[in-house]
């Protein structure tokens, strides 16, 4: 199950594990996207299903996980990748209401996504957790407070979450996906002065490029999601990271949460 799955990263992911033979339920707030998102899959081969969510509503979310249970069977997995930035500029001028919606929709809605899954997962004693989150959760963020504080809340959500279910075979952990050129990237770009001159040119730089290559990513949710990273829970994990080496050694090391340490 993957939410945010309509465009963007989301839309990335769920056709990777598509293609990799998941059967993947589609999390999203728009039709539109959604239809297109399942199409794309399907013409590859793969299996999908449409399920139109507003993840701010635990009702809503916990229909999509009936839903998708009786079609395809319990979510296994569960990706959040879903994100707004709210507001975009300093705290004096941003609208309070956008400010909370975006705590709402980034917070809120991956709390309401695991609550949801969770109980099929501790029955069955096996579940991979990963939520996706971006700049702000590793350090500060300068006209993004909205967003970055939903972010570092992400990671200590999950941080919290795992040892609450470790003892159950399920295991959370949060993915940084690196700079990619998505929706909010042009959002960026329309707010220009007010996400300050160094996002302005960060967000041009990754339209231009396309920013991280699609397979890192893809490559990186698999190994979090398989038996592989069983080892593995409560840890911040970037595609920059040398991640691959924690297949084979311990994951302890508090450079892997959100004490990140600084090379030096």
């Amino acid at each position: 199950m993957i939410s945010g799955a309509g465009r963007g990263i989301g839309k990335r992911l769920a056709i990777g594990f598509a293609s990799a033979g998941a059967h993947v339920g589609l999390l999203a707030r728009s039709k539109a996207e959604l239809d297109l998102a399942n199409l794309e899959i399907e013409h590859a081969g793969g299996s999908s299903l449409r399920l139109k969510v507003d993840v701010r509503d635990y009702e809503q979310v916990s229909a999509a996980v009936s839903r998708m249970t009786v079609q395809l069977g319990a979510p296994q997995i569960l990706i959040c990748a879903h994100g707004a930035f709210g507001s975009i500029g300093t705290l004096a001028e941003t609208d309070p209401a956008a400010w909370t919606d975006a705590i709402s929709t980034n917070l809120n809605g991956a709390v309401n996504l695991c609550r949801a899954v969770l109980p099929e997962m501790i029955a069955r004693r096996w579940g991979k957790i990963v939520l996706l989150v971006g700049p702000g959760a590793e350090g500060p963020r300068p006209n993004f407070s909205a967003y970055s504080a939903s972010q570092a809340a992400l990671v200590r959500f999950a941080e919290t979450l795992a040892e609450e279910v470790r003892d159950h075979n399920v295991q959370v952990n949060c993915m940084n996906p690196g700079a990619t050129y998505t929706s909010m990237t042009d959002e960026i770009l329309r707010a220009g002065e007010h996400a300050g001159w160094k996002e302005e040119q960060d967000a041009a730089h990754v339209r231009t490029t396309g920013g991280t290559a699609p397979d890192k990513q893809i490559q990186l949710a698999q190994f979090l999601s398989s038996e592989r990273s069983n080892h593995i829970s409560g840890k911040l994990i970037s595609v920059n990271d040398d991640w691959r080496r924690l297949e084979h050694a311990n994951a302890h090391a508090e450079i892997f949460t959100l004490r990140r340490l600084q090379k030096v």
